[in-house]
């Protein structure tokens, strides 16, 4: 096994800093967010990007989401 980490993985810290360094969410609600996708990922062997649950979950809107993506993929 590699210990690189996985895009994914990498991706979805710094989505979730950079969402809290904009206001866009809370710590908490980004640790709750990381809650549920690693429980779906557990229970249900889905995976859902952190953005796709934070906003089903109405916490941030797609404009939100955008701006974070844009900041992440420069």
């Amino acid at each position: 096994m590699s210990d690189k980490p996985r895009k994914v993985e990498v991706y979805e810290k710094r989505f979730g800093i950079i969402a809290i360094e904009k206001g866009f969410i809370t710590p908490d609600e980004f640790i709750d967010g990381l809650k549920i996708q690693v429980r779906e990922d557990i229970e249900k062997g889905t995976h859902r990007l952190i953005g796709t649950i934070l906003f089903d979950r109405d916490i941030m809107t797609t404009i939100q989401i955008d701006e974070v993506l844009k900041v992440l993929l420069g």
